[in-house]
C-alpha cells in the first residue's frame, strides 16, 4: 500500500508540474514597477562610503520573465555599486540575464563611495541612472547623492602596522595630538566653517595649547572618537546666536553618519573631555548630539568652565558629566541621557542658571539631575561639594523623581535650588524622611519651588524644549537670576520664565 501511494504522489507532482512549461521565461517588455522612482543615497562624505539602500523591483505579469541586463548608466565607471538578488555581477555593477519570476519582486541594494571631484561642481551631486534592459524596453532608476568635501583628521598609521595613541593616565587609546602647522591642514587648532571637520580617534588639544573654534563650524565624531582637551590645555567655542533653523553660527559636535535614520541616535561617538588639569575653558553656543558623554569634565585646575547657550541630545551615558569639576553655566539645554542628563558627582563648584534639564530616556534608572560628593571605592571617596547651585532652572522627566542627591557626610555637601520647577513625587515614599528633600520646610536649601507641574515643553521628543505662557514655569522665575538673553538671543520679560527658553507662542501641533 505504501509503494502504491508513492506512486500516486509522484504522478500528482508530474502532472502539476507540466502545466509551468518547463519554467520558460519570456523577455522584458518594460513593464517593471519599482518601489521607488529615484533613490536617494542622502549626503556622504568624500571618499567615505555610504550606508546601504534598497530599491525594490516588481514582476507584475503573470508571466516568468528574463531582464537581458541591469547595469548603471556610467558602467564599470560608476561609483555606484549594487547586488541584485545576492549577486555580485561584474564588479557590482552590470548584471546579465536576471531572471524575475511572476508576481515575484527582486531586492537590489545599492551603496557608494565618491569623492567631491566626482560631483557636479555647481550643487556638489553626484548623480548615476541603474538601467533595466535597454532600446524599446529601457527602464531606468535614478541615483542622487550629495557630496560633502572635509578635513579628516585622524592618527597616523605607521610602517609596523601600529597606530598612534594618545596616554590618559596608565591607558592608551587611538588619538593624536592637533597640529598649529599640519602639512594638509594647516592649523588644527582653528577649527572654522570653511567646510567641516570629520575626527578618527581622539583629537587632543595639547598642553599650554587653546583650540579655538569660530562660529558655524561643525565637527563630526567616527565611532570611538572625540575631543580631548590635555593638562594646561584649553578649549574656546565661540558660536553665537543663530537667525535661521540651519543654526548658521552654532558650533556643532555629532557623529559622522549623516543620514536621516542617524539624526537622533545615542552613542555614536565619544566625548568632548576635558581632563584633569585642563584651563579656561570657554564654551558659547554649542550643540552636541548622540555622544556617549555630551561633556565630560574631570577635575580642571581650579578654573571655571564657563558654559552658556549649549544644547547637549541624547547622550547614551552622561549629557554633562562633571568629577570634582567646576562650572558656570547660563542658557543650557540637555535631553535625554541613559543615566542622567547632568550629573555633578565627587564634590566640585556648580551654578546652573536659567538652564533646562529633562530625560525621558527609556529607563526607570534614569535622571535629570544627579548630585554626589562621593565616588564609591575612591580615593577618597568623598569630596567637599563647595556648591551646587541652581537659579530659575526647570528639573523634568518622565520618570516620578527626576533628581537624586547623595551625600556623604565625610565632606561639604552644599547645594541650593532658587525658584526651580522639579519633577520629584516620591510616589514610592522612600524619600519621605530624607532631610535632603525637604521642599517646603527647609527654607536654606529651596525657595519657590514648584514641584511636579508640567512645564510643557513644545516637542520634548525632537529636542524642542521651548514653552509658551500656558506652562507652569511661565513667569515664575526670580528677577535676582535673571540672564537678559535666553538661548535663542530673545530677550526675557519680567518676571521672567523659568528655563533656557523664553515663552512663544506656538503653531498647533
Amino acid at each position: 500500500m505504501r509503494s502504491i501511494a508513492t506512486v500516486f504522489i509522484l504522478g500528482i507532482i508530474l502532472v502539476l508540474g507540466s502545466c509551468r512549461a518547463d519554467f520558460e521565461t519570456v523577455a522584458s517588455t518594460g513593464d517593471l514597477k519599482f518601489s521607488k522612482d529615484t533613490v536617494y543615497l542622502d549626503t556622504v562624505f568624500t571618499n567615505i562610503g555610504s550606508s546601504t539602500y534598497q530599491l525594490k523591483v516588481y514582476n507584475k505579469s503573470k508571466n516568468d520573465i528574463n531582464i537581458p541586463i541591469i547595469q548603471f548608466e556610467k558602467g564599470l565607471n560608476s561609483k555606484y555599486r549594487m547586488t541584485v538578488d545576492g549577486q555580485q555581477g561584474t564588479a557590482g555593477k552590470i548584471f546579465k540575464d536576471i531572471t524575475l519570476l511572476a508576481k515575484d519582486s527582486l531586492h537590489i541594494f545599492i551603496e557608494t563611495t565618491a569623492s567631491i571631484a566626482d560631483a557636479n561642481p555647481t550643487d556638489f551631486l553626484y548623480t548615476d541612472k541603474i538601467q533595466f534592459d535597454s532600446g524599446a524596453n529601457l527602464q531606468t532608476v535614478e541615483l542622487v547623492t550629495l557630496i560633502q568635501d572635509a578635513f579628516f583628521l585622524y592618527p597616523q598609521r605607521f610602517a609596523d602596522g601600529t597606530t598612534e595613541t594618545l596616554p590618559i593616565g596608565s591607558e592608551k587609546i587611538e588619538g593624536f595630538y592637533l597640529d598649529e602647522n599640519d602639512l594638509i591642514n594647516g592649523n588644527e587648532l582653528h577649527f572654522t566653517k570653511t567646510k567641516p571637520y570629520v575626527i578618527y580617534g581622539y583629537a587632543a588639544v595639547p598642553s599650554g595649547k587653546t583650540a579655538v573654534f569660530d562660529a558655524g563650524t561643525r565637527v563630526h565624531f567616527h565611532a570611538n572618537s572625540g575631543l580631548i582637551v590635555a593638562n594646561q590645555g584649553s578649549i574656546q567655542i565661540n558660536g553665537t546666536t543663530s537667525t535661521t533653523k540651519a543654526l548658521e553660527n552654532e558650533v556643532i559636535f555629532e557623529g559622522d553618519r549623516l543620514e536621516p535614520g542617524f539624526s537622533d541616535v545615542a552613542g555614536q561617538w565619544g566625548a568632548l573631555w576635558l581632563t584633569n588639569g585642563s584651563t579656561n575653558n570657554r564654551i558659547n553656543h554649542l550643540t552636541v548630539k548622540n555622544a556617549t558623554i555630551g561633556l565630560l569634565i574631570q577635575n580642571n585646575d581650579g578654573t571655571t568652565v564657563q558654559l552658556k547657550n549649549t544644547q547637549i541630545y541624547n547622550s547614551s551615558n552622561y549629557g554633562i558629566l562633571a568629577q570634582t569639576g567646576k562650572i558656570v553655566g547660563e542658557n543650557i539645554v540637555i535631553n535625554n541621557a541613559g543615566v542622567a542628563s547632568l550629573a555633578c558627582l565627587y564634590g566640585g563648584d556648580y551654578h546652573f542658571t536659567h538652564s533646562t534639564f529633562n530625560n525621558n530616556w527609556n529607563s526607570s534608572s534614569q535622571v535629570a539631575v544627579l548630585v554626589s560628593n562621593f565616588i564609591t571605592g575612591a580615593v577618597p571617596e568623598s569630596k567637599d561639594l563647595t556648591q551646587a547651585t541652581f537659579n530659575n532652572c526647570i528639573i523634568y522627566g518622565s520618570y516620578s523623581n527626576e533628581m537624586l542627591l547623595n551625600k556623604k557626610a565625610t565632606s561639604v555637601f552644599n547645594y541650593q535650588f532658587n525658584h526651580c520647577l522639579l519633577k520629584f513625587n516620591n510616589s514610592s515614599n522612600l524619600f519621605t524622611n530624607d532631610p535632603l528633600y525637604k521642599f517646603e520646610t527647609d527654607a536654606t536649601h529651596y525657595s519657590g519651588i514648584i514641584l511636579n507641574k508640567d512645564p510643557k515643553f513644545f516637542k520634548v521628543n525632537q529636542n524642542q524644549l521651548n514653552i509658551d505662557n500656558t506652562s507652569a514655569a511661565f513667569a515664575k522665575g526670580n528677577s535676582s537670576y535673571l540672564i537678559p538673553l535666553d538661548i535663542l538671543g530673545t530677550s526675557r520679560t519680567l518676571p521672567p520664565d523659568l528655563g533656557a527658553y523664553q515663552n512663544k507662542a506656538f503653531p498647533k501641533k
